[in-house]
């Protein structure tokens, strides 16, 4: 069974600290696999966990840290996902493959299909996720409409990812100047009668599906609900 977690929208800190504790309650066997889809309260631009140096004009923008790798992330215009999981073998390449299965099916029963990026050497040389295509990322007819991350712990996973639904293009083209405006797309230009919420559904199905095993509708447990409001502050960037 994996568990489907309510639709939240709530502040970078807390949101952080949520996917965090999907992924320590079932690394502590206090809850099966979890999926959950959730907004961000206010604009925010989300760091990797390793990622120090940052541009001087980010100064001013609300900011938080992921317990993931990877570049920063705009979230405005977007819908995020995350899944804990138990951890598939392979390459780290080999599980974005396999956990991002379940975006590709859902996307496609929308009729909008999906490949993967390539990894490329100018992944280094960008802070920003979406100025780049990597294996972990999703893309439209060469355009790239899902960045994911990944952490893993003592054999399970979090990979949680930011879906474009409507790109804020002022935003992103202050924040990252080096990006290719047309690199980006939002699933409105491909189909302008789409919104969150319908997506967010049809990829809970196509979870069920790709896994081959129900998807539960849940709520969060007392353990995860103490967990959140110790571990938000862990995520916040003064």
């Amino acid at each position: 069974m994996i568990r489907l977690l309510p639709f939240w929208v709530a502040d970078g800190p807390t949101q952080m600290a949520a996917d965090e504790a999907m992924l320590e309650a079932l690394k502590q066997g206090y809850a099966p696999a979890s999926l959950r889809f959730y907004r961000w309260e206010r604009p925010t631009l989300s760091l990797g966990f390793h990622q120090r140096q940052l541009p001087a004009h980010w100064n001013g923008f609300e900011r938080v840290r992921r317990p993931t790798g990877g570049r920063a992330v705009w979230h405005r215009g977007d819908l995020t996902y995350a899944l804990a999981a138990p951890c598939p073998t392979g390459s780290t390449g080999a599980i974005y493959a396999q956990l991002s299965r379940f975006l590709i099916v859902g996307l496609a029963r929308l009729g909008i299909e999906l490949h993967s990026g390539r990894g490329g050497s100018e992944y280094v040389r960008y802070p920003g996720c979406f100025s780049s295509a990597t294996s972990a990322d999703l893309l439209w007819q060469g355009r790239k409409l899902i960045g994911s991350a990944l952490v893993r712990r003592g054999g399970t996973v979090l990979q949680h990812g930011s879906i474009q639904i409507q790109p804020d293009r002022i935003g992103l083209a202050t924040l990252f100047p080096e990006q290719v405006p047309t690199a980006i797309v939002g699933l409105t230009e491909i189909q302008p009668d789409l919104d969150g919420l319908q997506v967010a559904e049809v990829l809970a199905a196509a979870c069920a599906q790709v896994f081959a095993c129900p998807v539960i509708a849940s709520e969060w447990s007392d353990w995860e609900r103490r967990f959140i409001r110790g571990a938000r502050a862990r995520w916040a960037i003064g």
